[in-house]
């Protein structure tokens, strides 16, 4: 049996420290850390709201300008929908926490009970718009005489 070589030691040792070190904890931040961490996502959160408010005014003006030019060209313009109040997926983040229609993300007792059927797997009938079986080739079919 071989024996493994000082170089082969030396990363499996270096290996194992690696896979140690990753699993490790970090310490909980101190006060200032915490206070810097949050005063880095509040100007995080306003340069954001400062983004999406540039983004809906250049949208604006490239509306306004397109109807400019629209018009100029001849073409029928209607009037932009209005909206009374800014549409909700611009203005609020997302929150969902699990796929939508199961709280918590976990499937409900109706939804485990609930029978699994598929056409493919064979455990539900076919659609009705389904064709019907071809009938056999006319060289298969005996006729009396």
């Amino acid at each position: 049996m071989k024996t493994l070589s000082n170089m082969h030691r030396l990363g499996a040792l270096l290996l194992s420290g690696a896979c140690a070190f990753a699993g490790a904890t970090l310490p909980p931040p101190t006060p200032a850390e915490a206070q810097a961490q949050a005063a880095k996502k509040a100007a995080a959160d306003a340069q954001a709201a400062k983004d999406k408010e540039s983004l809906l005014a250049s949208m604006d003006t490239l509306s306004e300008r397109w109807r400019g030019n629209a018009k100029a060209k001849g073409l029928t313009i209607h009037p932009p929908t209005p909206i009374a109040a800014p549409v909700v997926a611009v203005t609020m983040p997302a929150k969902e926490t699990g796929p939508a229609g199961q709280p918590d993300g976990k499937l409900t007792a109706a939804g485990a009970a609930a029978p699994k059927t598929s056409e493919k797997a064979g455990t539900a009938a076919p659609s009705k718009d389904v064709k019907p079986a071809p009938s056999p080739p006319a060289a298969a079919v005996k006729t009396v005489k």
